[in-house]
Formats: C-alpha cells, sequence, structure tokens
C-alpha cells in the first residue's frame, strides 16, 4: 500500500511561531520591519498594526510589559497611553531617563474584546505569548541590556517562569541568563485601577522604589566596573 499524502499544503501551513520570521542576520530595525507583517498567532487579525519596542540601540535598561493597550494600538508605539504616562512619570521620579531606555512587550498586538463602544485589554493566551516569543528574545539579544525590568504577572512568568509570583518576589533580583540585572515588579496599568487615591499613591510609591533599586544597582555595577578598570 502506498504512503498516504498529507492533505496539508505547505502553501497554507499555519505559522505557530514567530521564529519563522526572524531575518537571518537580524538588526533592530530589519526585526521590527518583519514583525509588522507577523502572522504567528491570530491576534493580528483585530489589532490595528504590529507595536514593537523602541528605544535606544544599546539601552542599559529594558522595561517588558504585557501587551500594547489601546492607544499604543492606534498610535503604533509602546506605552504611550495612560499606563506609559503613569510610567514616565514613575521613571523621572527614580532618575531613569526615559530616552535611554527600551521599552517593549511580551506580545506585539492588541489583545482585546469589546465592551459597547470600547476595546478591552484581554489578557493573551499562552500560545499566542509563545508564538510571540521570540520577537522579545531577539530584541533581548540585540540590544543586550544591563537590567531588565518585568512589568506584570505577565511578562515575568513569560520570562522568569510560569511559577514566578509578582505578589510574592516583586523588586527581588532575580538570577536570570537574561541579563546580569533582573527584576519583576506590578505593571503601571495597576495603578490606573487602584480602588481609591490613597492606595493609588501607596502603590505607586512602592513602584517607584522598586525601579530606584534597579537604578541603584545598575549605577553601583557601573562604578565597579571603572574601578576594575582603573
Amino acid at each position: 500500500m502506498p504512503p498516504r499524502r498529507s492533505t496539508r499544503s505547505t502553501a497554507t501551513r499555519r505559522v505557530t511561531s514567530a521564529a519563522e520570521s526572524i531575518p537571518p542576520r537580524p538588526t533592530l530595525r530589519t526585526v521590527r520591519d518583519a514583525a509588522l507583517s507577523c502572522r504567528a498567532c491570530d491576534l493580528w487579525k483585530r489589532a490595528t498594526q504590529t507595536v514593537f519596542g523602541e528605544g535606544k540601540r544599546h539601552a542599559r535598561l529594558m522595561l517588558v510589559g504585557e501587551q500594547p493597550g489601546d492607544q499604543e494600538d492606534r498610535i503604533g508605539r509602546p506605552f504611550v497611553g495612560p499606563a506609559g504616562q503613569l510610567l514616565d512619570r514613575a521613571l523621572e521620579a527614580a532618575g531613569i531617563d526615559r530616552a535611554r531606555v527600551y521599552v517593549t512587550n511580551v506580545v506585539k498586538h492588541f489583545s482585546w474584546e469589546p465592551r459597547g463602544k470600547w476595546r478591552i485589554h484581554k489578557k493573551p493566551r499562552a500560545r499566542e505569548i509563545a508564538a510571540c516569543r521570540p520577537w522579545l528574545d531577539v530584541e533581548i539579544q540585540l540590544v543586550k541590556p544591563i537590567g531588565i525590568v518585568c512589568l506584570g504577572a505577565t511578562a515575568a512568568q513569560a520570562l522568569l517562569g510560569s511559577d514566578f509570583k509578582v505578589t510574592r518576589q516583586r523588586g527581588t533580583f532575580i538570577a536570570s541568563s537574561l541579563a546580569p540585572l533582573v527584576l519583576a515588579t506590578v505593571h503601571p496599568s495597576s495603578l490606573l485601577r487602584a480602588p481609591d487615591p490613597e492606595t493609588r499613591r501607596r502603590e505607586t510609591d512602592r513602584f517607584i522604589a522598586d525601579l530606584r533599586r534597579v537604578a541603584r544597582a545598575m549605577s553601583k555595577r557601573a562604578s565597579d566596573h571603572q574601578e576594575k578598570d582603573a
């Protein structure tokens, strides 16, 4: 009996990972361009556009969130909505120049569901995170940050493992091959959902303290390297 032939056409084969779209000799520019046509999961169908990371090519600090929000999806840039504006203020309070930071997300398309006339954030599924992960991996490889801050549980679990709990381990440096300094904290959007002004102020102060911890550790690391080279 002759072997059965697959009825699945290679021309219509479903792409399940962005790894197939990574250019052979990647740069941030070529990877960003390639990501514009990413079809590794179905999120692209309802999103306006791919929202790739942005920042200095060799930024010392990388911030990783979950996914672009409504305004990011419309504008095409990460962290430009209300949560991004809060992040800007927190970075300034922590003594970190946003212009010298690389900001990105685990997932590059906006995952949402309709609620009346609004597009409401919907947490991306595990398979969507896995499909999009190669874009983040290559961003980390190309930028080579000294410090990585995971903003929220989705980013932390994607990079540090599914057992990671931000509620228990936030603000603590985690040994990782991703970068010399890796830390997780809350996503700034969680601060916007605080039930009252006092809670928001308190939690914002904690968020700023986590960012300051990273800034101090990076400064100390740079100082130690200068002393060794002297």
